[in-house]
């Protein structure tokens, strides 16, 4: 399992990356990163036409029910993959 720390340094990591990943790769990142770092989503779904904040929501409660750990992990495996 990764440590915190190795979390929160793939989290710095992924922000160095040599080059903007697509959006399907930001939303798994930010769904990995919000799964480990709070666990389950939580709060309404945002409406209207926010559809940016839609997605995010969205793709942070397809990780539920994920420990954090395992999340933790696989943002860490993830962002290393993306090297």
């Amino acid at each position: 399992m990764a440590t915190p720390e190795e979390f929160e340094a793939a989290a710095v990591r992924s922000k160095e990356l040599p080059a903007k990943p697509d959006n399907m790769t930001l939303l798994k990142m930010y769904s990995l990163y919000k799964q480990g770092s709070e666990g389950d989503v939580s709060g309404d779904r945002p409406g209207g036409f926010d559809f940016k904040a839609i997605a995010k929501y969205d793709a942070w409660a397809g990780q539920k029910g994920k420990s954090q750990d395992d999340a933790r992990q696989e943002y860490v495996d993830f962002v290393n993959s993306l090297f």
